[in-house]
C-alpha cells in the first residue's frame, strides 16, 4: 500500500502527473488543483490513494492530505466514481467543498464538469449525515465571539463540522482548533488555519 510518493516531476498532462522515483515513473491521476502546484523537473510529494479492480490498478495523487481525504470521502458516496471525485476537487478546494456540504449548497458542486443535480444532492445528503455523526462527539476547545453565528451554529461549530466533512475525527479536530484565534476569522479561515495546524 502506498502512503505517499516523493520524487521528481517527470511529466504533466491533463489530470496526470508522472513522478520519477529513482528511475521508476509512477503515473498518478490528479486534480487540476494538484496539477497547478507541480512543475516539471522539480521535486514533489503526493499523498496517494489506490483503487484496485480486476482489470486495473490506479493511483491517485494529492498535494495535501485534506484533498486526499476529500477524494476518499467522495468516492464513498454511492454513484460517485474516481473521475467524478477528481472533477469536483478540480473545481473546489477541500475547504470550499466542506463549506458547500455544510451549507447544503448543491449548486457549488454542479459547477464541476459531469456533475449533475442528482449526484450533487447525494454528495450533500450522505456527507452531511456523516458530518452530523462526527460532530456529535466533539467537545470544542474554545468558543466563538458572540454574535458570530452561521447557518449551522457559531463559527467554531461550523468549522468543526466542515473538518468532519473532510474526514477528520473528533480528537484531530479538537487538537487542530485549540491554537486558532476565532475572533476575527471567517468560518472558512478557521478551517484553513486548523488544516495548517494538522500539517505541522
Amino acid at each position: 500500500m502506498f502512503y505517499h510518493i516523493a520524487g521528481t516531476v517527470a511529466e504533466l498532462d491533463s489530470y496526470l502527473a508522472v513522478i520519477d522515483c529513482s528511475g521508476v515513473g509512477y503515473a498518478l491521476n490528479v486534480s487540476a488543483n494538484t496539477l497547478s502546484r507541480l512543475r516539471p523537473g522539480e521535486r514533489a510529494k503526493l499523498y496517494v490513494s489506490e483503487i484496485v479492480k480486476e482489470d486495473a490498478f490506479d493511483l491517485y495523487g494529492f498535494y495535501t492530505k485534506a484533498e486526499k481525504r476529500s477524494f476518499e470521502l467522495l468516492i464513498g458516496v454511492s454513484g460517485v466514481g474516481p473521475k467524478a471525485a477528481l472533477s469536483i476537487l478540480s473545481s473546489s478546494t477541500p475547504e470550499n467543498l466542506a463549506m458547500a456540504i455544510l451549507a447544503g449548497d448543491e449548486k457549488a458542486l454542479t459547477v464541476a464538469p459531469g456533475i449533475g443535480k442528482k449526484i450533487a444532492q447525494r454528495v450533500v445528503y450522505e456527507l452531511r449525515d456523516k458530518m452530523a455523526k462526527e460532530t456529535g462527539s466533539l467537545s470544542l476547545p474554545v468558543q466563538s465571539a458572540p454574535g458570530a453565528a452561521g447557518a449551522g451554529g457559531d463559527k467554531l461549530s461550523d468549522a468543526a463540522a466542515a473538518l468532519a466533512v473532510l474526514g477528520y475525527g473528533a480528537a484531530e479536530i479538537n487538537a487542530a482548533l485549540k491554537g486558532v484565534d476565532t475572533g476575527a476569522l471567517t468560518t472558512e479561515a478557521i478551517v484553513k488555519a486548523a488544516l495548517k495546524n494538522m500539517m505541522k
